[in-house]
């Protein structure tokens, strides 16, 4: 759960499963009150501080683009749609409230059309 995310809204995200793991040690080496990921002195971190992690780790995974927290969830939103996700359920997951917000996504996506099969070849 992402509380007041972008616009201020709820969003529910699936948790990767290949982060659970790391998750629950982190949880218990930091015992963080009410924000999973709180800043020094408790509470939730702000804005900039985020654009400051960001733009570090990105300095040392030597990707030399400004990097920003809202290309992540431009990312997330590509990458779902090119893993063949409902255009709708990505939507949703945004918290977008037109689908033509969410279509504008679509014109990054490096679907194949070779990729479409039909659906009586799953029978």
């Amino acid at each position: 759960m992402v509380r007041a995310a972008k616009g201020k809204k709820d969003r529910v995200l699936p948790l990767p499963l290949t982060l659970l793991e790391n998750l629950r040690q982190y949880y218990i080496a930091y015992r963080p009150e009410y924000y999973l990921f709180e800043g020094q002195k408790g509470g939730k971190y702000s804005a900039k501080s985020i654009q400051s992690f960001i733009k570090k780790y990105a300095r040392e995974a030597n990707i030399q683009k400004s990097v920003t927290p809202h290309m992540l969830r431009h990312s997330y939103a590509t990458h779902q749609l090119e893993n063949g996700i409902n255009i709708r359920y990505v939507q949703e997951l945004l918290g977008h409230n037109s689908i033509k917000t969410t279509e504008l996504y679509t014109h990054v996506t490096k679907i194949s059309k070779n990729n479409i099969t039909s659906p009586l070849d799953q029978l």
